[in-house]
């Protein structure tokens, strides 16, 4: 088959790869019809996550049909259209009993793409299958489905879940890409008083006002006034930028709500100095996708409108492609890229 490959920073081509197969009778095999692009993919990249050897094939989100299951897979047959989660769940150690799947101690976790071979490909080994797939309704889009793969829960679960977000509550997105506007999208399911997003690419602005933001800006006079005044309930960091962090850091009220979600390739400076008496609580986290099921109700009941998160669509062969599309957003207006089987 053929597949995207890391070959070490800075080094990715598409390339010919042996097949996956069934190594666990957990697994399952399933035909990649569409995969996407992600914000860790970039950091992998360049060098930030070393854990990631060459010769693997990247990608942790996908959307196909599965083609073959091990015998220990009962929730699943060959033919069903299925949405491959970013994470693996084993399903029975004592933090998948708790609906921590991202921190699973029986072998799963965040591995596809990480530290086994992932979902750029026209095929894909999804270890723990009944646990970590869910069933793609047949009325679902493709490219909606996919998002339900990691962003939208990651936003909601390690965003809007963790930081809090409650009815009435002033919320600052700080980063307008695909994970800050659907955390906008998903903090909407609380009813807020408003949301602000601030990034500093005017492109993203005017995605975030058109996907529910109350107000867009660079970080500027509405942004100081906040800092300045009644601070926001909750902000979220969705850029894992350090300065992105230390402008959350500023605007939060006392009593209120950090939630990171951005993956910070750099040391973020935490001051202490400013926040040690304002009763701050700041959250991290792994994506559980633990919500995932129910995410996926309010996509297809209608209740979310997820679609124009997709601004770019490429054929899987035009991989490469999509990363240097991906990689240059800011200039590109390029938000969450998809690549379709051809």
């Amino acid at each position: 088959m053929r597949a995207l490959v890391y070959h070490g920073p800075g080094q990715i081509s598409w390339d010919t790869v042996t097949d996956p197969v069934i190594e666990d009778p957990t697994d399952a095999i399933v035909r990649v019809d569409t995969t996407t692009l992600c914000g860790t993919d970039l950091h992998i990249l360049s060098g930030d996550l070393p854990e990631v050897k060459p010769g693997t094939v990247l990608g942790h989100e996908a959307v196909g049909e599965v083609v073959e299951v091990g015998h220990e897979v009962h929730s699943m047959a060959v033919g069903d259209q299925v949405i491959v989660s970013s994470v693996s769940a084993c399903g029975h150690c004592p933090l998948c009993r708790d609906s921590m799947f991202g921190q699973c101690h029986g072998g799963g976790g965040w591995i596809l793409g990480n530290l086994v071979n992932g979902t750029q490909a026209e095929f894909v080994r999804v270890p723990f299958a009944d646990y970590s797939t869910q069933r793609r309704p047949g009325a679902l889009a493709l490219e909606d489905a996919v998002l339900l793969a990691e962003v939208l829960p990651t936003a909601y679960e390690v965003g809007v879940r963790n930081g809090h977000v409650s009815p009435g509550d002033t919320v600052v997105v700080v980063g307008a890409g695909p994970i800050g506007l659907a955390a906008v999208i998903t903090a909407r399911i609380y009813s807020p008083r408003r949301i602000i997003a601030v990034d500093l690419s005017s492109a993203r602005l005017e995605a975030a006002g058109r996907l529910g933001a109350d107000s867009a800006e660079v970080p500027g006079r509405l942004i100081a006034d906040l800092a300045d005044g009644p601070g926001a309930d909750v902000v979220i960091e969705a850029a894992g930028d350090p300065e992105g962090f230390v402008l959350c850091t500023r605007v939060v009220r006392s009593g209120g709500h950090i939630a990171n979600i951005g993956m910070h390739g750099k040391p973020a400076t935490l001051h202490l100095e400013a926040l040690w008496r304002k009763n701050v609580t700041i959250s991290t986290g792994q994506v559980d996708t633990s919500s995932t099921p129910w995410l996926l109700d309010l996509v297809t009941s209608g209740r979310l409108h997820i679609s124009q998160l997709v601004t770019h669509s490429f054929g899987l062969s035009r991989m490469e492609d999509a990363y240097e599309v991906f990689a240059h957003g800011t200039d590109t207006g390029a938000l969450k890229v998809v690549l379709h089987r051809e």
